[in-house]
């Protein structure tokens, strides 16, 4: 599995989600698998690999919403990712925060309570900061990444922090 291509395809997939929910009222939910067919006939992903970018994709934003407040403001944010926005390179920030914040919306309006998201050595995902949940080494993205195993204690296991 050639890991660019789902880092190319996660990006890709943000884009197409952010425009889905521009551009009509559709939920959440629905804009996946909207998003998720237009980049199926944009790349030439197998469904597996389709459904691993979804999931991915699913998880950042839904952890996002669950994770901002209703006064959006660059520290908040900042914190968020852990990171200076500033220094986030080639992501459409705007898109994802605006699919974040219509996420967060839809999950307020459920009532859902947030559950822990635990991300693996595998996993593509937005730029943050990550903790490995064996021996506590913290590794940070910029950009769309793939998450390795633990440079420290070689685990599979993180947690956003």
């Amino acid at each position: 599995m050639n890991k660019n291509k789902l880092v190319t395809a996660y990006t890709d997939f943000m884009k197409h989600l952010h425009e889905t929910m521009e551009d009509t009222l559709h939920s959440f939910a629905e804009a996946l698998e909207i998003s998720k067919e237009k980049t199926r006939k944009d790349s030439n992903l197998t469904s597996d690999e389709l459904d691993k970018v979804s999931e991915f994709v699913k998880r950042d934003v839904e952890h996002a919403a669950q994770g901002l407040s209703n006064e959006e403001d660059k520290d908040s944010l900042s914190e968020w990712f852990k990171f200076d926005i500033e220094l986030i390179e080639n992501f459409a920030l705007d898109a994802f925060l605006s699919v974040a914040d219509k996420t967060r919306l839809e999950l307020a309006k459920l009532e859902q309570l947030a559950e822990a998201h635990t991300y693996h050595s595998g996993d593509i995902t937005v730029p943050g900061t990550f903790i490995c949940d064996d021996c506590g080494k913290e590794i940070a993205f910029k950009t769309p990444s793939e998450i390795p195993e633990c440079p420290q204690c070689h685990g599979k296991t993180f947690i956003r922090i």
